[in-house]
């Protein structure tokens, strides 16, 4: 049944990507009696337009989201430790390192101490 209260009309989602590799977007939404013509009608829309690799059409009441609760949780989980913060200072280090003028000691083996 359609979010209006008509039964012959359900709500589509309609989803593509432009080439093999890349991910898929939601386009738009669209009213349909079925899911086949759903396809059909994101179909007309798409490929007089652009070219497109794949096209999903989902109803919109098999789309399932994360409730209130469900994204209160995700806030309360701790993955600070998957983050890698604690090594920004490496970035500048190998920049310093590698702007290094060599000396005849640098090249012979040896590196002079400049801090």
């Amino acid at each position: 049944m359609g979010e209006n209260g008509n039964q012959f009309y359900n709500v589509y989602e309609v989803f593509s990507k432009k080439t093999e590799k890349a991910p898929f977007q939601h386009q738009f939404s669209l009213l349909a009696p079925n899911a086949d013509m759903a396809l059909v009608m994101a179909k007309e829309n798409f490929f007089r337009r652009e070219p497109v690799a794949d096209i999903w059409v989902v109803k919109r009441e098999n789309i399932r989201g994360l409730s209130q609760g469900e994204r209160e949780m995700l806030k309360k989980l701790d993955k600070d430790y998957r983050e890698t913060k604690g090594y920004g200072y490496l970035k500048k280090k190998w920049r310093d390192y590698n702007q290094e003028q060599f000396t005849e000691k640098h090249i012979m083996g040896g590196r002079e101490e400049s801090r």
